[in-house]
């Protein structure tokens, strides 16, 4: 019986891979990311305990909506539960659905096995330097873990959907963006990328959780200023 620890479940994601899916939120994660707004889910306390056997049983109750979609694993970070991961990809492979991935590359290791069931990786890329990296993240490792699991998506020609947070008076310049965009360049397999605004709707989980927030008073990204950047990463 191979068991998993989730924070949550959301049958109707329309936002988390093509189509309707069914996504699971998994507990745990290594990174410390100043913008998380799911800080309840770095850990596994208060987890749901969950087999894949009821977990895919609940998956398939769901089956005929998902039919243009699929499951999505994302966190907390679901690599940090590579058995239990495997075998729920490996369980929905078995009735055709299709899988996806979100995911900071951070885990312990097995990627290759883990992608050989992932049809879909949705990869949050932090920075694209290890200075602002680990500035973003507050964590010790750099970008080595990340890079690997990247690595191993490249070797195995996985689709790729990009993912970047955008803060104020951080990452929010004409040059960030230029930079990202040339880093973005040398990797393959890319099918979509996508600035995220900042918001403040985590700060309140953090007076809950007794979690000093590093980015009080830093206010919503301007949605405006957004559309300016996307533009600018678009241009050729």
């Amino acid at each position: 019986m191979i068991k998993g620890y989730i924070d949550s479940i959301e049958t109707m994601g329309l936002v988390d891979g093509p189509g309707v899916r069914f996504v699971v939120f998994l507990k745990g994660c290594k990174l410390r990311c100043l913008f998380c707004h799911n800080p309840e889910t770095w850990t596994r306390a208060n987890a749901t305990e969950i087999t894949s056997e009821e977990l895919i049983k609940r998956i398939h109750k769901y089956h005929s909506y998902y039919q243009d979609g699929g499951v999505t694993f994302s966190g907390g970070e679901p690599l940090l539960q590579p058995e239990f991961l495997i075998d729920m990809l490996k369980k929905c492979k078995m009735i055709n659905l299709h899988t996806a991935l979100d995911t900071s590359g951070v885990g312990i290791g097995n990627y290759e096995e883990i992608l050989k069931y992932t049809d879909l990786v949705i990869l949050d890329v932090k920075a694209y330097t290890e200075k602002e990296y680990n500035h973003i993240t507050r964590f010790e490792d750099n970008m080595e873990e990340f890079n690997k699991f990247l690595e191993v998506c490249q070797k195995l020609n996985k689709p790729l959907w990009i993912r970047q947070v955008i803060v104020p008076g951080i990452n929010d310049t004409k040059e960030y963006i230029i930079g990202l965009k040339e880093y973005l360049k040398g990797i393959k397999n890319i099918e979509k990328i996508e600035l995220l605004p900042y918001h403040e709707l985590g700060e309140s989980k953090y007076e809950k959780l007794n979690i000093p927030y590093i980015l009080k008073g830093t206010k919503a990204m301007d949605q405006e200023k957004l559309k300016e950047l996307e533009k600018i990463l678009k241009e050729d």
